[in-house]
Formats: structure tokens, C-alpha cells, sequence
């Protein structure tokens, strides 16, 4: 039986410098961090496995209640602090609920949960 995919949203901002190209570019995401210096964030990003679903998000400015959601993609795999993935939409601007999501890194979510509509509405294609 295969595993359900978990659901993870990401920021791309490093001190106000948008990496999201760079990351559609290239091919993965990381964390903006150093490990060291926050390990619970490299810990979940650890966590994260192939097949799961992996969305960029971005604040909408100080006080907002919403995100925008920017891209979209499947993981391939998680090594050397990078998380390599397939991205299949990389020119989004949806806005959602921001639900709490403030920080570098979200989840897992899953679509079996409480959160399960707000998943769909994020990752929706």
C-alpha cells in the first residue's frame, strides 16, 4: 500500500531577496537558514519525502491574514539540506487563508485532516 502524500508550504524570502526563481530554476528549495541556528525548521525539513507536495507561499504585508501561493511541485528527494523537487507550476498568485503560516517552513498537512479543504485550496492545479 502506498503512502498519501503530506503537504508542506515553504517561504522563499531571505532577508527581503525573493529566491522563489532560483529555486524554480534550479530545481529544489532550502531553507534560509542555518541549521544550526534553527534546528526545529532543518528538522521538519529533514522530514520531508519523495511524493510529497510542496507549495512556495509568500506574506501579502504585515497585519495580512493571507498568503499568495507561487508554486507548486512534487519532491524528488531530500539531501544535503535541499529538498529537490519537480516543480509543475511556478507563475502562481493565489491567495489563501494564511492559517498560521508565517515562517520558513509548514507542515506536514494532510488531506485526511481538519485542514484538508484549506489543502485543496492550496494546491489545487
Amino acid at each position: 500500500m502506498s503512502r498519501q502524500p503530506r503537504y508542506w508550504l515553504v517561504g522563499a524570502n531571505w532577508g527581503g531577496d525573493d529566491q522563489a526563481t532560483a529555486f524554480y530554476r534550479r530545481g529544489y528549495w532550502e531553507l534560509g537558514w542555518a541549521d544550526e541556528d534553527q534546528p526545529k525548521m532543518a528538522k521538519a525539513r529533514d522530514s520531508i519525502q519523495a511524493g510529497d507536495r510542496i507549495a512556495i507561499k509568500s506574506m501579502r504585508g504585515k497585519g495580512s491574514d493571507s498568503i499568495t501561493i507561487k508554486g507548486l511541485g512534487l519532491v524528488k528527494e531530500v539531501a544535503d539540506g535541499k529538498v529537490y523537487i519537480n516543480w509543475l507550476i511556478t507563475d502562481m498568485s493565489r491567495k489563501v487563508f494564511a492559517k498560521g503560516c508565517f515562517s520558513s517552513i509548514h507542515g506536514p498537512y494532510s488531506i485526511a485532516s481538519d485542514d484538508a479543504k484549506w489543502i485543496r485550496e492550496v494546491f489545487s492545479i
